[in-house]
């Protein structure tokens, strides 16, 4: 397979994960719905595991052995993508609908290119900080219902600022993803999947004897199933690859139809409304993160 192919590949694949994500904020919503956060958390990190265990060892025959700088990248993985980012991804489903979540999540590739500005000194042009503006302005209209004082007035909520605190962990992922080296996606992925669920399992370990195993319906088992295995063992993947060969910010690129594919499937799916501020903010928003993205 030449260059030019192999490429073509990951870049197929990568169009292809803004619709598996978008897909886990409707997964996301019935699992927080039918338990709480951490141990729904959990649930999918042990599915996504096993996935990417099996994964690894039909592929690549074993896990490698990690040399101290790859344990401690793989263990901030762990700790920022897999752990932090679920108990604020999932507690923020508790609190609201998928598709307001989904645009909210618009913010993500700004955020991701201002931090990778800020840590590794690349310079952001007047056109693009004017991007980063309009992004943060459409998700003010969707957060705020289109009364951005409402915003001033405390209208945000818990529910808003844990889909922020998600979007900050999946910066930081990206971001430390870029520096590991000697290790496949897979087997990076699968150290980090492993290392988030050991801390998931602590944070979790309260509320195991008091989940009802009535709770656990066909739905929510697919929703777990889904989370674990597309929503992570097949997308993260993917995703962490298209890191490593064309770098966090052109990767990125690929999160502006995240929010999309959310907000389409939260209203096809789940019969939530849209309303005219949030489509308005939504487009918005992403508009501004093309704007942000582009070179």
């Amino acid at each position: 397979m030449t260059h030019r192919q192999a490429t073509t590949g990951i870049y197929l694949r990568l169009a292809v994960v803004p619709a598996i994500w978008g897909g886990t904020f409707i997964a996301g919503r019935v699992l927080a719905l039918a338990m709480p956060p951490a141990v729904g958390s959990l649930l999918r990190y042990v599915a996504a595991s096993v996935a990417l265990l099996a994964a690894a060892l039909w592929a690549e025959g074993r896990l490698p052995r990690l040399d101290r700088r790859q344990l401690l990248a793989t263990l901030a993985l762990g700790a920022t993508g897999i752990f932090a980012y679920n108990l604020f991804f999932l507690g923020a489903l508790s609190r609201l609908p998928a598709s307001r979540s989904s645009l909210i999540v618009a913010l993500n590739p700004v955020v991701t290119i201002a931090a990778a500005s800020w840590l590794f000194g690349e310079r952001l042009s007047p056109r693009r900080w004017a991007g980063v503006a309009l992004a943060l302005a459409g998700v003010w209209i969707v957060v705020t219902g289109g009364d951005p004082l409402e915003l001033l007035a405390g209208a945000v909520g818990a529910g808003e600022l844990m889909m922020f605190g998600a979007i900050c962990c999946w910066a930081a992922y990206t971001l430390i993803g870029r520096s590991i080296r000697g290790l496949t996606p897979l087997a990076a992925t699968c150290y980090a999947s492993l290392f988030g669920t050991v801390m998931l399992a602590i944070a979790a370990a309260p509320g195991l004897p008091a989940l009802d195993p009535a709770a656990l319906t066909a739905g929510v088992v697919g929703a777990i199933l889904y989370l674990g295995v597309l929503g992570t063992a097949v997308a993260f993947v993917w995703y962490y690859r298209a890191v490593q060969v064309l770098g966090p910010a052109r990767t990125v690129i690929f999160n502006n139809l995240v929010p999309v594919f959310g907000a389409v499937f939260g209203v096809s799916l789940l019969d939530e409304p849209l309303s005219a501020s949030m489509l308005a903010g939504g487009v918005i928003a992403v508009a501004g993160v093309m704007v942000v993205s582009r070179r």
